[in-house]
Formats: structure tokens, C-alpha cells, sequence
């Protein structure tokens, strides 16, 4: 049966050309569970399907299935960094690849807008809400109805919605034994933010990092200098680098608080007649775009937001189980860090 080009194809019409019934068509494109129709049936429907260039009709689906596979995505920040567009990539790509479409919306940092936002995303019949944030943080979520799940993506809610964070602590283990098993002893740390690791409003991750740090240095017998700094950013990392070189001549190594840190800790180096990795060792976290463009390029740990929005379609999806999920930080090596003897 040539293909009509003047309407659409119907349910109907491939029922008519597979030689089935309009429910048996039904059951084998929507993947219905319980079907008892044979491997050939389900070929032919297919068959006829794809020759007459059948697409199901999304609104109709919706109607008879109770779910439009659509995912709604709030996020705090969408344009402003390489991390968000990570993250929307992973959700997307996942969301794909389950025939779902996202919807997305965006805060601009205003929490207060969740609950318009949230209730934008019900009132266009979303399957679930994914929430995104860039820094990793304790929010506010209000009550949703019970089939639309809520899943918290590098986040928590203080009512205890599933979320998918970094697994900071392994990370920052990692990265602290990176160093002693390099032989480094004299360690400068740059820098504990004693505000992000008592408020989970500022930070839920930050202190699982220190954990991890100073876990990983106690096990090797090392006592490291840690410094507490207000924030994170280049200015800090340039400051405090040279500080501690002026203090501590001894220091053969530097483990950042994060890359911006690590940006100003090389220009202090330099500044100082050193040497990455020669004199000093430098390592951080985060693997921002311009890590790998440092000379030598930084060794840090990557945040992965991608596999985190990835992993939170899934859990919406029913793919995961909706619990707390924690992602491993891939530990990117590069040529920042020597051996000492």
C-alpha cells in the first residue's frame, strides 16, 4: 500500500496492511506489558508501520496513557558556564534515548521562583521535575502532586527529595593521595571555607571534600598547613599561594580548593621564580575548561555534571531507584604534580 501523502497515517491503516486488529496494532507500538502476540506479529505491525511512515500522535498517547514523556528541568543557571550545558547535555541525551522531551526553565538564582516554576512544569502535565544547581546546595522545594517526582540533580531539598550529587569525599581522598604518593610531605592546602562546610545553604559537598583531604593525609602520616579562605576565586589562590611560599619555603606541594584557587596559585609561582611542577606541585578540583589549558595542565578532579543528569532521568524514569545517589569525580591526571624523593 503506497503511502498517502495527503494525510496523515492512522492506526487504522497499519492495522489494514499488517493484517491486524487496531488493539493488537496498539499493544506492539506502545510496548504495552502482557501481550501475548507472537515475535511475527509484532514484526509485521512494525513492517507496516515503518512503510506507511506511521509516527503514534503524541496528544492521543497522553490522553490514554496518563503520561506525555515530557520531564520538566528547573535549573538556577542555564547559559552562564561549560557546567550547566554538561549537565542539560547528560539530561537530554537520557531523556532521548527513553523517547521523552524536556522542558526547561530557568531561575536565574531566585529560588523564591521554584514554586512558580514547579507549578509551570505540572500545569503542562510533566512526568517528573528535575531541579538543577550549579553549586551544590541545600534548597527548599514545595509539595507536588504524587505521580510527578521530584529529583534534586548536585543538590538536596530540606525535605529530603531524591538527589544526585559528586562524590566529594572520595574525591578529595583521592586527590590528597595523589600527593603522599608522590612523596610530598610538606602539603599546603588552599583553602577550607568554613562558611560552605557548616551550611548546607551553602554547600552540602564541600565538607565530605575536607573530609576526604584530611582523611587521605592522616592515613599517610602527614600534617598539612590547611588555611581557611572567605571564597573561592584566582585572587585568593594568588594571595594565600604566595603567604604560604613566604612562610613555608619548605612546601614542595599545593592542593587547591578548587581550579579558580589553582589559577591564582600558578601566577604565584611564577611570580615567585618557581617552577609547576618542578618546584612546587599543584593539584585541585572541579576540571574547569581552562585546566587543561594551564602549562603544565592541572591535575584535578572532574565534576561530573553530565553523568548526573544523565542519572537523574533515570531515576525519574524508574531506570534507578529514587534515593540518594552520589557520582564518582573522575580524577584527571595531568602534568602538575612530581615525584619527590
Amino acid at each position: 500500500m503506497p503511502k498517502n501523502v495527503d494525510r496523515r497515517p492512522t492506526l487504522a491503516d497499519v492495522a489494514a496492511l499488517s493484517g491486524m486488529s487496531k488493539t493488537a496494532v496498539s499493544m506492539i507500538l506502545n510496548d504495552r506489558p502482557g501481550s501475548r502476540l507472537s515475535a511475527d506479529a509484532a514484526r509485521r505491525v512494525r513492517a507496516a508501520a515503518e512503510e506507511l511512515g506511521y509516527r503514534p500522535n503524541p496528544a492521543a498517547q497522553s490522553l490514554r496513557l496518563g503520561k506525555t514523556k515530557t520531564l520538566g528541568f528547573i535549573s538556577d543557571q542555564i547559559t552562564v558556564t561549560r557546567y550547566a550545558s554538561e549537565m542539560i547535555r547528560g539530561l537530554l541525551s537520557a531523556a532521548k534515548e527513553h523517547g521523552h522531551t524536556v522542558l526547561i526553565a530557568e531561575t536565574e538564582g531566585d529560588d523564591a521562583t521554584i514554586s512558580d516554576e514547579i507549578q509551570a512544569m505540572i500545569d503542562r502535565r510533566v512526568d517528573g521535575i528535575l531541579i538543577g544547581l550549579l553549586g551544590a546546595r541545600m534548597i527548599e522545594v514545595p509539595e507536588t502532586p504524587a505521580d510527578v517526582p521530584v529529583v534534586i540533580v548536585n543538590g538536596t531539598s530540606t525535605t529530603g527529595h531524591p538527589s544526585v550529587l559528586p562524590d566529594e569525599r572520595t574525591a578529595g581522598h583521592a586527590m590528597a593521595r595523589l600527593l603522599t604518593e608522590a612523596g610530598h610531605r610538606h602539603i599546603g592546602v588552599i583553602g577550607n571555607n568554613p562558611r560552605a562546610v557548616s551550611s548546607p545553604v551553602y554547600s552540602v559537598t564541600i565538607g565530605s571534600r575536607f573530609d576526604g583531604i584530611r582523611a587521605a593525609f592522616a592515613e599517610a602520616g602527614v600534617d598539612p598547613l590547611i588555611i581557611d579562605v572567605p571564597e573561592w576565586n584566582p585572587d585568593i589562590g594568588y594571595t594565600r599561594t604566595l603567604q604560604m611560599l613566604d612562610a613555608h619555603p619548605d612546601l614542595t606541594a599545593i592542593l587547591a580548593g578548587n581550579d579558580g584557587v589553582a589559577f591564582g596559585t600558578y601566577q604565584a609561582i611564577a611570580e615567585r621564580g618557581l617552577r609547576v611542577p618542578d618546584d612546587i606541585s599543584v593539584a585541585s578540583f572541579d576540571d574547569e575548561e581552562l585546566a587543561s589549558f594551564q602549562r603544565p595542565g592541572l591535575t584535578t578532579a572532574r565534576l561530573p555534571y553530565d553523568v548526573m543528569g544523565r542519572t537523574a532521568v533515570e531515576m525519574l524514569l524508574g531506570e534507578r531507584p529514587l534515593g540518594a545517589v552520589l557520582i564518582p569525580m573522575p580524577v584527571i591526571e595531568r602534568a602538575s604534580i612530581r615525584s619527590v624523593g
